[in-house]
């Protein structure tokens, strides 16, 4: 849910950075020193400004930056105001996806149409045609932003090898115009509700159980832009909490589920 701070008037969580003299990016880095994860300034100004809600890890680390309590640090965030995405309700689902065909096609067709974020989550990825798109736009487009979020070890080793070759693609520290283009992280604990879906600044497909049998995930729905925008900012949010799998050391390390 997106909140605006009412009147224009900072939020406590800026003014406590404030306070200490921080600028975003020095924010930033303190809170990954506490956290472990890969927040940058884009993404805590999207949180003082009441923009994107902060995930329960990043919370307890600004907590424990600022030495504040949450309930002060995050009202901004926590008010009852209504987001444009929650008024919209099932305007957002663009279409219904039936077929595993159709299924993955949008799949392909979010990754092949993304040209500033590209988010996508889950552990269970295989389909060859999919991460394909997803390599051809980290290599055709080297603005695009990538954020790769596992949730527990790659399933099967098609995935493992595809994070091998982003990583070849790409190197994670390196910074183009002084971003960071790529983020591959792992969520843990294994215990953690796993995500799937797919989001580019424009679209996005959520892979749904299937409505065929008990076996795998062959139905989903294609949802609009406000939604995508939405799932972008989680899996941000998401990554920005995991622990970065970053090196092609440490994703051979991974352990393969076959699952």
């Amino acid at each position: 849910m997106t909140v605006a701070v009412a009147g224009g008037t900072d939020s406590a969580l800026k003014r406590a950075r404030i306070a200490r003299n921080m600028t975003l990016e020095q924010a930033a880095d303190a809170l990954n020193a506490i956290t472990g994860g890969a927040a940058d300034a884009s993404l805590v100004s999207a949180w003082e400004s009441g923009r994107r809600r902060t995930g329960m890890r990043n919370r307890a680390g600004l907590c424990a930056l600022y030495r504040e309590c949450s309930e002060v640090l995050f009202a901004h965030q926590d008010g009852a105001a209504t987001s444009v995405l929650e008024a919209s309700g099932t305007a957002v689902v663009v279409e219904v996806l039936t077929r595993w065909t159709d299924l993955v096609e949008a799949m392909v067709g979010v990754a092949a149409g993304a040209r500033e974020q590209l988010v996508v989550t889950g552990s269970r990825s295989r389909e060859k045609v999919y991460l394909a798109a997803i390599e051809t736009a980290v290599a055709q487009y080297p603005d695009l932003v990538h954020y790769r979020v596992l949730y527990g070890p790659p399933r099967h080793p098609a995935l493992a090898d595809h994070l091998v070759r982003l990583l070849e693609l790409r190197d994670p520290a390196a910074r183009r115009n002084g971003v960071k283009t790529l983020h591959l992280g792992l969520v843990e604990p294994a215990g953690v509700l796993e995500r799937f879906f797919i989001a580019s600044e424009a679209a996005a497909v959520v892979p749904l159980p299937s409505f065929h049998g008990a076996d795998g995930f062959d139905c989903g729905v294609r949802l609009g832009r406000e939604a995508a925008v939405g799932l972008v900012h989680h899996g941000r949010e998401a990554c920005a909490s995991a622990r970065p799998v970053e090196t092609i050391g440490a994703v051979r390390a991974l352990p393969v589920r076959q699952s």
